[in-house]
C-alpha cells in the first residue's frame, strides 16, 4: 500500500475516479452533502477542520446508544462486557490501521490534542532545565502551546525550524539544530494550512541518531495516507478521529510500548488505577494508565466505523482521488486572477490556501458562503506560520475523498464572483 507521501503525485485517471474509486457513490454515504446553503446545493470544502460523516458511523454510534449502551470494563452483566469487548475491539483496529506493534500502545484520549498534551506532561515530566524540544514554523497551536508550558514550567529550551518560501520543511535546518540536549522532536507530518507533508522517516532518523524521541502530530497525515508507525519509527504518533470521517471527542496516542511504560498518568481517576488506598495508589498499566475516568465509548465505536468505511474504499484510491483533486484545484485557482497560493510543496495533500489580492480572507469566505461554499478562513491555529509568511489569515480549500472538481469549479466561480464585489 501507498505510503503517505508517496501518493501525492499519484495521477488521476478520468475525472473523477481512479482505480475502483467511484466518488458520486461515495458522495451518497454521506447525508449532509445532499443539503442546501441559502438555495444552493452545499460545497463542503473545510475537511481539513473536520470531516463530514457517513452514513455508516452515523449508524453504528445510533445502535450502541439505541440498543446497546452501557459502561465499559466495570459491569458484569451482559451489555457491559459486550461493550467493553467492542470498545476494546477498536483499540486493536486501530493498532492495524497504524500497523503498530500491540494493541496496548494504542490510548484513547479526546483528540489529537489531548495526545499532545499527555506527552508533554508525562513524556516531558523527565525533562530538565537546559533539555531542548524541536518544534517547527509550520505546527498547529496543539503542538506549539504544549511545549511552551513545559518550557514555562520546567526551564526546557524550545528551538524552532524554519519553513522554506514554498512551504517545505528545511531538513537541513532541522539537522543543524539536533544536539546533544535534544530530547524530543514534535513535527507535525501533513501542514493544516500549507498541505506541506514533512520527510518525516528522515526526521525520525536524524532524531534517533541524536538520541532524541519523536512525537509526530498525524491529525492531517492519517486521511490522506497510509500511516506506518512501525516504518517511520516513530515513538509518538497522535491523530483525531473527527477528520478521519468518524465523530469528534475521539482521539488516539500511539506510544511505544517500552515508553509508555515508563511514563506516569496523565490524569488522575477511575480506571486508570490497579489499587488506591490512602497511603498511596498504584497505577494500571499502559494504555489503561492514560484512560482516566468513563471513556469515549461511542465515540471509539464511531472511529472503529470510520476506519471500516475508509478501509473498504482503500487509502491509495482515496490517495489517487485527492491527488487528481489537489492538482486540479491547484491549476483551477490560479486561473483566477490576484489569486497566490501559499504554500506550493512537492508533497503536498489536498489542502490549498490562498489570498485574493486586496480583499480580506474573512470577506472571501463570507462572500462564497453565499454560493453554499464552505471554506476556513483565518490563522487556522498557526498564527507563527502567518507570522512568517507575512499575512493575517489565508483562505483555505481542504478538500476530502467526497469531493468532486466540479465543486472545485463553483469555488473558482464563487471566487470571481468575489471580484466583482469588490471591484
Amino acid at each position: 500500500m501507498t505510503k503517505l507521501g508517496l501518493a501525492s503525485t499519484a495521477p488521476l485517471s478520468g475525472d473523477n475516479s481512479t482505480l475502483a474509486f467511484d466518488v458520486e457513490r461515495v458522495r451518497k454515504d454521506f447525508p449532509v452533502l445532499a443539503e442546501h446553503v441559502h438555495g444552493k446545493p452545499l460545497v463542503y470544502l473545510d475537511s481539513g477542520a473536520s470531516a463530514q460523516k457517513p452514513t455508516s458511523v452515523l449508524e453504528a454510534m445510533d445502535e450502541v446508544y439505541r440498543t446497546s449502551y452501557a459502561n465499559v470494563h466495570r459491569g458484569a452483566y451482559y451489555f457491559s462486557q459486550h461493550l467493553t469487548e467492542r470498545y476494546e475491539g477498536v483499540r486493536t483496529k486501530v493498532a492495524s490501521f497504524l500497523n503498530a506493534a500491540s494493541d496496548q500502545e494504542i490510548v484513547f484520549t479526546r483528540n489529537a490534542t489531548e495526545a499532545i498534551n499527555l506527552v508533554a506532561h508525562s513524556f516531558g515530566n523527565r525533562l530538565q532545565p537546559g533539555d531542548e524540544v524541536i518544534i517547527s514554523e509550520m505546527e498547529h497551536h496543539a503542538n506549539i502551546v504544549p511545549w511552551q508550558l513545559l518550557r514555562d514550567r520546567t526551564g526546557i529550551n524550545l528551538k524552532v525550524v524554519p519553513v522554506a518560501d514554498d512551504g517545505s520543511f528545511r531538513l537541513a535546518a532541522y539537522e543543524a539544530l539536533l544536539g546533544p540536549r535534544t530530547r524530543l522532536v514534535a513535527i507535525t507530518h501533513t501542514s493544516n494550512v500549507l498541505g506541506t507533508v514533512t520527510p518525516m522517516k528522515e526526521i525520525v532518523r536524524l532524531a534517533h541518531k541524536a538520541g532524541a524521541r519523536v512525537l509526530v502530530d498525524g491529525a492531517q497525515a492519517v486521511v490522506h495516507g497510509k500511516v506506518d508507525v512501525r516504518d517511520l519509527d516513530a515513538d509518538f504518533y497522535a491523530f483525531t478521529g473527527h477528520k478521519l470521517y468518524g465523530p469528534t471527542a475521539i482521539g488516539v496516542l500511539y506510544g511505544k510500548a517500552e515508553l509508555l511504560k515508563d511514563m506516569p498518568p496523565f490524569l488522575g481517576g477511575g480506571d486508570m488505577i490497579r489499587m488506591v488506598s490512602f497511603a498511596g495508589t498504584t497505577y494500571a498499566d499502559p494504555p489503561h494508565r492514560f484512560e482516566a475516568g468513563t471513556p469515549p465509548i461511542v465515540e471509539a465505536i464511531g472511529l472503529g466505523a470510520a476506519i471500516d468505511y475508509v478501509n473498504a474504499i482503500g487509502q491509495d484510491a482515496i490517495a489517487a482521488h485527492e491527488a487528481g483533486l489537489l492538482a486540479y484545484a491547484t491549476d483551477r485557482l490560479l486561473q483566477v486572477e490576484g489569486l497566490s497560493i501559499v504554500g506550493t510543496a512537492k508533497e503536498k495533500a489536498s489542502i490549498v490556501s490562498f489570498m485574493l489580492d486586496g480583499i480580506h480572507p474573512h470577506d472571501v469566505g463570507t462572500i462564497v458562503d453565499r454560493e453554499g461554499v464552505a471554506i476556513r478562513v483565518g490563522h487556522h491555529c498557526a498564527q507563527p506560520l502567518m507570522e512568517r509568511f507575512g499575512v493575517p489569515a489565508t483562505a483555505r480549500a481542504s478538500m476530502g475523498l467526497y469531493n468532486t472538481r466540479a465543486e472545485i469549479d463553483v469555488l473558482a466561480e464563487a471566487l470571481e464572483k468575489v471580484k466583482e464585489i469588490f471591484g
